[in-house]
């Protein structure tokens, strides 16, 4: 596998605008200003050296946002599968919970050569998930397809199960973990108010009201 860029800054910013970009919209200056914790002036210079790199990481346009070029999404993909293998192989191997592994990856991530990839890959029994659901992408570099759907779009006397969390927060998983809302948990969702979005979701005999700031990080396959 060829790699693409050992500068850590670069594929903080590629990794960043693929997230930002997964829905099909423009990574805009402040969004990644945000998520980098930098000055968006910073970004527009980043932006515009990425733009100019041969092959082009990004394409972008000022006041508009930036997305990624197939180099760029590469290169993005790249670093995600180190991160969430990295992931996996912590909980794993080394007996981290799954709100310890984000930022030993986040560290790991930029350093470990693509034999040490392999490595861990073969050694896990190539996992498609890491330990918040995130699918993994292949070692030749492609996203894998799922059918899935935001907690929040449920309604009561709906049924699911957990495939994924989308979140980082050590205290956020915690709590989740607490209720019992983790991967391959199957819930029921019993009542729903249309004047906060609330959801009330029942996993087993436990019943959880929960917010828009959960609902909308947790996403599932409905069952018929």
């Amino acid at each position: 596998m060829k790699k693409f860029t050992s500068n850590q800054s670069v594929q903080d910013y590629l990794k960043h605008i693929y997230e930002l970009t997964e829905n099909g919209s423009l990574a805009s200056t402040n969004d990644l200003a945000r998520e980098l914790n930098v000055k968006p002036a910073s970004v527009t210079g980043m932006l515009q050296k990425l733009a100019a790199e041969k092959p082009a990481l990004v394409e972008y346009q000022k006041h508009q946002g930036a997305t990624l070029t197939s180099a760029g999404k590469r290169a993005a993909l790249e670093v995600i599968r180190h991160h969430r293998l990295l992931e996996t192989w912590l909980a794993q191997t080394l007996g981290y919970s799954w709100d310890e592994v984000h930022e030993e990856a986040e560290r790991l991530e930029h350093v470990i050569s693509e034999d040490f990839e392999r490595r861990i890959a073969a050694a896990l029994g190539n996992p498609t998930r890491d330990p918040h659901g995130e699918l993994i992408p292949t070692a030749d570099l492609k996203m894998p397809v799922e059918d899935t759907a935001p907690l929040s779009s449920l309604r009561p006397n709906q049924t699911a199960t957990i495939q994924r969390v989308v979140a980082v927060d050590p205290n956020l998983l915690r709590h989740l973990d607490s209720l019992g809302l983790t991967p391959g948990i199957r819930l029921e969702v019993t009542e729903y108010s249309a004047f906060d979005n609330n959801l009330t979701v029942k996993v087993g005999k436990k019943s959880n009201v929960l917010g828009l700031n959960i609902t909308t990080k947790i996403f599932v396959e409905i069952k018929d």
